[in-house]
């Protein structure tokens, strides 16, 4: 498989079929990004949580993180979120006493988020709903699809974690 150069050394313009389809993939990146917060919503609605919080929720509750809690810089790297949309996020779930910020133990002048026990019940009644999402999103893709689209992505994410 040849490797193509990429489109800024090309002089490429929107003329050039390989800018098209690189415009109509980021367009239908957009589009899925749109409809997995859109219908990821209703799907968490008999919850009244939002997919951020959602996925705020889900990376807390990986087991090592569980136990340990997560800083809040780490939770920015992992979810790809600005402090801003973060803090906003944090303090809606720490309301509902979903997560607690706790002293670090090994520096106490810094905190960890955690999953309270409420918010561990929370999370296990919505990983059925989350199941069911994944199920009615995933439905026509076999495992080896999944997969792939999974590597995919991920190589997507990293290159544009430099540009």
């Amino acid at each position: 498989m040849s490797k193509a150069k990429p489109l800024a050394d090309t002089g490429a313009s929107p003329d050039d079929p390989g800018f098209e389809v690189a415009n109509r993939l980021f367009f239908r990146l957009y589009q899925c990004s749109n409809l997995m917060h859109k219908n990821g919503t209703r799907f968490m609605a008999d919850y009244g949580s939002t997919t951020q919080q959602w996925a705020v929720l889900g990376a807390l509750a990986r087991p090592r993180v569980r136990t340990q809690g997560m800083s809040v810089k780490d939770l920015i790297e992992f979810l790809l979120l600005s402090r801003q949309n973060l803090t906003a996020v944090l303090d809606r779930l720490e309301a509902r006493g979903w997560v607690e910020r706790v002293k670090d133990p090994e520096d106490g002048r810094s905190r960890l988020i955690k999953l309270t026990a409420k918010g561990e019940k929370i999370w296990a009644q919505m990983l059925n709903s989350i199941k069911a999402f994944y199920g009615a999103a995933l439905d026509d893709f076999s495992l080896e699809d999944q997969i792939l689209l999974y590597r995919l992505l991920d190589r997507l994410k990293d290159k544009l974690s430099v540009v």
